[in-house]
């Protein structure tokens, strides 16, 4: 039961952040799940690995995106660095579920995890955007105009933000 109410919370908010018009202010989503990562943060608790992931398959099967959230997985593929406009460093992480997303990690703003490999586990929050491929996750930085949650990666104990 535990389990669920935070789910369903979650599933109401993406909900009802759909029906609000775009405003260049934090949608409400946002601030919830950057409250429910705060929270966690002060309680030292992580989410459950079937928390985060059935939100993302159903964000997958559902076509949805603009969700702020907080996973970890296992890299399964490191890309080249996007260096055309915004630079960005690309990997591919596989979840437990067998999903994949595709980072892309703004070092313009966040220093680059320089010893990132295949094999390695990553601790993330970030915005899950809809792709045909499983989606992409974004925004695992600072927002240095503060329109936006604040993301982060975590690999080796290292924050990256």
């Amino acid at each position: 039961m535990k389990k669920i109410i935070p789910l369903l919370l979650v599933i109401v908010a993406m909900g009802w952040q759909k029906l609000q018009p775009t405003t260049p202010t934090q949608p409400t989503a946002t601030r919830t799940a950057q409250a429910q990562t705060q929270a966690q943060v002060a309680n030292k608790k992580t989410p459950t690995s079937n928390d985060f992931e059935k939100v993302l398959q159903q964000a997958f099967e559902n076509q949805q995106s603009n969700i702020q959230i907080q996973g970890v997985g296992t890299v399964s593929k490191t890309l080249p660095d996007d260096t055309k406009g915004t630079k960005h460093q690309r990997f591919i992480v596989k979840l437990s579920s067998g999903q994949t997303l595709l980072f892309a990690h703004n070092i313009d703003l966040a220093p680059k995890i320089r010893s990132l490999k295949k094999g390695d586990t990553l601790e993330f929050f970030g915005e899950y955007e809809w792709t045909e491929q499983g989606g992409v996750i974004h925004w695992t930085h600072h927002d240095p105009s503060k329109r936006h949650a604040d993301g982060w990666l975590k690999h080796n104990g290292q924050l990256y933000q």
